[in-house]
């Protein structure tokens, strides 16, 4: 069904939905230069004017990607599936790479959008309180999912594992092996090694 053919707040949250859809496929096509509210009009089929009024300014059309970025993620990397830490540090790693896998292998492009958006922030102060902000969806549980695995630093453990995730993953995206993702297997080997180091006292 298309926008138009929908109750008016429906319609307006699913423009609202494309607008930001559209702005974090060009981020990670064209980059921070090809984010304009006029490129992301024409790249969604809207008209003229459309994306100005949903998002005034380009600080408005930044945060809203980043906000739709963090529900996106959410989605892909079905947080809700991680595991009882009382399971173990290996249920814990099998889990971790899967939903490194998932992101490596479905959802490339939201990496590269969040990698612009990173960029950006880190020049913006606006923009960081709102992707701080977005970001703690994701850093809190796992804090605490850390210290019900029997974690002596949470925080530091958690920090450890983030680091290790982002960077293996942006090493897979642009760096130098991007070429090709990691096995699964591959990837719960080596969170599993990380784990083994942090947990096992």
């Amino acid at each position: 069904m298309a926008v138009e053919n929908l109750p008016p707040k429906s319609a307006a949250r699913e423009r609202a939905r494309l607008v930001a859809d559209t702005a974090l496929a060009l981020l990670a096509e064209r980059g921070m230069r090809g984010l304009t509210h006029r490129a992301v009009d024409e790249a969604a089929g809207l008209p003229a004017g459309s994306t100005s009024n949903l998002a005034r300014t380009r600080l408005a059309l930044l945060e809203a990607a980043v906000q739709r970025l963090a529900a996106r993620e959410t989605e892909a990397l079905a947080l809700g599936e991680l595991p009882d830490p009382a399971e173990g540090h290996e249920r814990l790693a099998d889990a971790v790479a899967l939903t490194l896998h998932r992101a490596l292998t479905g959802h490339r492009e939201l990496l590269v959008a969040r990698y612009e958006l990173a960029l950006e922030a880190s020049r913006r102060p606006e923009l960081r309180e709102v992707y701080d902000s977005a970001g703690r969806v994701f850093r809190e549980p796992l804090v605490h999912l850390m210290a019900a695995a029997g974690s002596a630093d949470p925080e530091r453990h958690a920090l450890s594992l983030v680091a290790w995730c982002e960077g293996l993953m942006f090493s897979c995206v642009a760096g130098a092996f991007h070429a090709r993702a990691p096995e699964r297997e591959r990837l719960r080997e080596g969170v599993g090694e990380l784990l083994r180091g942090m947990l096992l006292r």
